[in-house]
């Protein structure tokens, strides 16, 4: 949990979501890893109370590292069958996420009214699923966390299965961002997990969008420099952040 050095009344909140690399919430805290990443640490500093929990797919002990395949045994170990498919990994993720909001409303000097999420790459994935399932986050940006089933590992154990690849599968994630609407979401790509092949998830979301009138608040913005998040990025990140949170 970040805060900012000085808080007068009450201010927004912001889940904020790592991506895959051991030192887990040490990484969007700002204490390991490349600053561009610190997003915990940049939006304490902008006035926001940053909550970074950690991803079930490493132990709890801080100092293990990722453990995907044990971790998503556990998961089936514990929890019961539903129609005989094992639990998903991503409705996991989703829980804990849904659980990482309810502590950050909770808090007395969050502006419950004013919440958002940000993540890169695994913490994309993150944001996508609660922005869709949760209609207290109130503006988006996912980054580089491919958002086609097709686009990265979407059929891994730990997120969606292999049934994503069955012929009777014919979801795609077109229809989450059509549950956000008409909250801001902004996707961010460069040309890896996301980019250009992105556009049409954007376009078959934005007449959902139109429902609520225009100008539609969701966009994209490909900065072509792989999977990362260049200076170019931060900007565009920060500037749909602060402008609708």
């Amino acid at each position: 949990m970040l805060k900012p050095e000085k808080i007068s009344g009450k201010v927004p909140g912001m889940a904020v979501f790592h991506s895959t690399v051991n030192y887990t919430i040490r990484q969007p805290a700002g204490l390991e890893g490349p600053p561009e990443k610190f997003f915990g640490l940049r939006y304490a500093k902008k006035g926001c109370v940053c909550f970074c929990p950690r991803n079930f797919l490493w132990p709890a002990n801080s100092v293990e590292r990722l453990n995907a395949n044990a971790e998503v045994k556990k998961l089936a170990d514990r929890a019961p069958l539903s129609n005989q498919t094992l639990p998903k990994g991503m409705a996991k993720m989703l829980y804990d996420a849904l659980v990482a909001v309810d502590i950050l409303a909770s808090l007395p000097e969050v502006d419950a009214s004013r919440l958002g999420c940000v993540g890169h790459s695994l913490g994309a994935k993150e944001t996508l699923y609660l922005a869709a399932f949760d209609e207290r986050i109130k503006v988006t940006v996912s980054s580089e966390g491919g958002i086609g089933t097709k686009f990265s590992n979407w059929d891994a154990p730990w997120y969606l299965g292999p049934t994503i690849k069955e012929p009777t599968f014919t979801h795609e994630h077109h229809e989450l961002l059509g549950l956000v609407a008409p909250r801001p979401f902004l996707l961010l790509g460069g040309n890896s997990a996301d980019g250009d092949r992105g556009w049409p998830f954007i376009a078959a979301a934005l007449p959902v969008y139109e429902l609520y009138g225009k100008p539609a608040r969701l966009g994209q913005f490909n900065h072509g420099k792989g999977h990362a998040v260049p200076t170019e990025a931060e900007e565009r990140i920060e500037q749909w952040l602060m402008t609708y949170l």
